[in-house]
């Protein structure tokens, strides 16, 4: 079993997630998150479709993936093309023709890496900024990216946080932390939409005891899942990145999904997974694409070096995704090489196909007891041969 949707007719309810397997060696688990356009195994890998699109792709290719949840932004949609007009539409599923269920995130992170010169005032009432487009000033407030979201009609919506840089200090972080539980009472007190689920996230850097502290406290509002933040800003290392995992997932409930922000590299999705979480997202596989990388089972190669000129084999032979069905690293080298955007089309299918086929893999490994036999496997291959 690969995945499978389950029709929900009118029915409307909150995402509701089914534990349904353990591995027995790890923290692995296999599950079930039933929403309302659909029951999807877990864990999961979601393509970010940041203004509404998951860049060059149509919904029907993402579907033809055999994609689930993809995310939408609520920064970008706030800016344009508004969510008045998106909700005019029907909701965020109608204004883009995507059946599937939709996350979208608070905006927290790009208020505070987008922000045009990145400056901005961060008080208790929100975050004052200007617009990366216009450079118009603006103030987002928990409550305001609540009601964006609302009206956005995501399945899941994500609480409104700081996102503290990489470099902050224990005391940044503490005040960080006890600021977005703040945020996160306020942002849960107005969301009305009785349709969709609402996200805490946990924060506090690589503290242990602020992870915990945030976690517990998060977990005491009842939401519907909880994220693990601020483990893809720029600066941070790996090892901090898994810290923050292993000293939030403790004090995360087992009957609701935990979903790692910002995390698309292979390695880093089996670290998750192997720690106990079930949801990921990452803008990684299109942003590859527009620079010609392929994801491979031995590590990541570069479509434009030369060696590729006269490769007529397909980026993985193995690999069941549209480009390598019907094209060759030969023909995507020279599509990328002569500035043609069906080059980064054909990537991005095969890189997010990639990962989700990896995620497919990675649930019958648990549901066999075989995770670790798969994750070992997976890396001696992927770092111990380099194609480029």
């Amino acid at each position: 079993m690969i995945l499978y949707i389950i029709a929900r007719g009118c029915e409307f309810m909150k995402i509701k997630y089914e534990l349904i397997k353990k591995d027995k060696n790890t923290n692995a688990r296999y599950g079930i998150l039933n929403t309302n356009h659909g029951s999807y195994e877990t864990p999961i890998f979601m393509p970010v479709g940041t203004q509404a699109t998951v860049k060059t792709l149509s919904p029907e290719e993402l579907k033809e993936m055999n994609s689930a949840v993809i995310l939408s932004n609520t920064y970008h949609l706030w800016l344009r093309p508004g969510e008045d007009i998106v909700e005019k539409a029907g909701g965020l599923h109608s204004f883009m023709h995507y059946d599937g269920p939709i996350l979208t995130d608070s905006g927290g992170f790009q208020v505070f890496s987008l922000a045009k010169n990145k400056k901005k005032d961060i008080v208790e009432e929100g975050v004052h900024f200007k617009s990366h487009l216009d450079g118009r000033k603006l103030l987002l407030t928990p409550e305001l990216s609540i009601q964006i979201q609302n009206k956005l009609d995501s399945d899941i919506a994500m609480s409104f946080d700081e996102c503290p840089p990489a470099s902050a200090d224990y005391t940044y972080l503490k005040n960080s932390v006890e600021r977005t539980l703040r945020w996160a009472k306020r942002g849960k007190a107005v969301h009305q939409n009785d349709n969709q689920s609402l996200f805490g996230i946990v924060q506090g850097g690589a503290y242990e005891d602020l992870r915990k502290f945030s976690a517990i406290e998060t977990v005491k509002m009842n939401f519907d899942g909880y994220s693990i933040g601020g483990v893809a800003n720029d600066g941070e290392s790996k090892e901090d990145m898994y810290k923050a995992i292993d000293y939030s997932i403790p004090y995360l409930p087992s009957d609701k999904p935990r979903y790692l922000m910002g995390v698309g590299e292979p390695i880093d999705l089996l670290e998750g997974v192997e720690r106990g979480i079930d949801m990921f997202d990452c803008v990684l596989p299109t942003r590859l694409a527009r620079h010609a990388n392929a994801f491979t089972r031995y590590g990541k190669i570069n479509l434009r070096n030369q060696k590729y000129k006269e490769d007529f084999a397909p980026i993985e032979e193995t690999c069941d995704c549209y480009a390598c069905k019907h094209y060759t690293k030969a023909y995507i080298r020279h599509l990328m090489v002569a500035g043609e955007t069906f080059g980064a089309r054909l990537l991005s299918i095969h890189n997010i196909r990639f990962l989700i086929h990896m995620m497919e893999e990675i649930r019958a490994s648990i549901r066999e007891n075989q995770f670790l036999e798969y994750k070992n496997t997976f890396l001696k291959n992927y770092k111990d041969k380099k194609n480029d």
